[in-house]
Parts: structure tokens; C-alpha cells; sequence
């Protein structure tokens, strides 16, 4: 199991920090390591027409954390950009945090797979998510 890594030290060596969509949807990571990443998204401010939390914010809160997992697994020499995501949003929240807790199902050479589940303040589960995320040379990125 790799070693847990402080949240606002990986955002920080980030070259633009959260970027523009996680901080305009308030995402903050709470948890890193690349075995489990867990953030929080508030609902107000993303939410549909009916006042519920949208079901595209679950998929970028989803999307964030099972990318951040597998950039850590990946470094220094990869780096993991999303492939396939999926979700099923099993109930509504509208209002409060939601929390979205990635645990690594798959760690390997070309390749990572988060299982992403986002609960509401009370523990019911609001939405389950997979993400994919393939592991590319990063001196592709150095151009």
C-alpha cells in the first residue's frame, strides 16, 4: 500500500492547482494515497433546474478523484488520463456535502480502475461510479 500524500501538497504540485472546473464546483480532496482518494463537492451551486444535484457534478466529482488516484500511481514516469467512466445515480441530494470516496480495483503497468461511491451527509449513496484511466510515458506530455 502506497504511502498517504497531503492533499494540499498534491494540489500544489499541480501546474494549475484543482483547475478552473474543481474549484468552480468547490471539489476538495480530504484523503490521497493511490489505493483511495476521498473529496467532498457541495451540492448548491451544482445542481439541475429541479434543485438536485446534478448528475454530470457526481460524474466530474467521480472523474477527479479516480484521476487523482491514478496520477499518483503512475508517477513520476506516467501520467493517467480518464478512458472510460461510468455511473448510476441511485437517489437525489439537494442540499449539503457530498462525499465521494475512489478505492482502487485495478493498479498496473498500462492502466488503473477506480470504483468511486458519493454519499450524502447521512451515508446514503447518492451514486456509483467506475473509472478507468490509461497510464501513458510522460515525456508524450513534454512537448
Amino acid at each position: 500500500m502506497s504511502e498517504r500524500i497531503d492533499p494540499e501538497d498534491y494540489v500544489s504540485r499541480m501546474p494549475q492547482g484543482m483547475g478552473a472546473l474543481n474549484d468552480k464546483m468547490g471539489i476538495k480532496l480530504i484523503e490521497v494515497s493511490a489505493e483511495r482518494v476521498v473529496g467532498t463537492m457541495p451540492v448548491e451551486g451544482n445542481t439541475q433546474p429541479y434543485g438536485l444535484l446534478h448528475g454530470g457534478a457526481s460524474v466530474a466529482l467521480a472523474e477527479t478523484l479516480g484521476s487523482v488516484g491514478s496520477a499518483i500511481h503512475a508517477m513520476p514516469d506516467k501520467l493517467s488520463v480518464g478512458v472510460d467512466i461510468n455511473a448510476t445515480h441511485h437517489r437525489s441530494a439537494t442540499s449539503g456535502i457530498v462525499t465521494g470516496t475512489a478505492t482502487a480495483i485495478h493498479l498496473g503497468r498500462s492502466s488503473a480502475a477506480y470504483e468511486v461511491v458519493i454519499t450524502d451527509e447521512d451515508g446514503n449513496r447518492v451514486c456509483t461510479s467506475r473509472i478507468t484511466c490509461a497510464l501513458l510515458p510522460a515525456e508524450r506530455f513534454s512537448r
